[in-house]
């Protein structure tokens, strides 16, 4: 069986730590964020984890190394 291809949407958008949780910026961080409070746009700027099961298992699955 050939190996899989690196899905590169996947590995630009995730990471996967070292204890093999899947981090991801939050959506909706570039527009209309004048609008917004200040802490909700300081937490446009850190990286959380996804935890949906389904996600996390298909993206491990596709990203491959890549998103190491």
């Amino acid at each position: 069986m050939p190996k899989l291809k690196t899905h590169k949407g996947a590995a630009k958008r995730f990471r996967i730590t070292k204890n093999g949780k899947l981090m991801r910026m939050r959506a909706g961080r570039t527009h209309l964020r004048r609008k917004k409070r200040s802490n909700v746009n300081s937490d446009y700027r850190h990286v959380i984890s996804s935890t949906v099961k389904a996600n996390v298992k298909l993206v491990k699955k596709i990203a491959g190394s890549a998103a190491d």
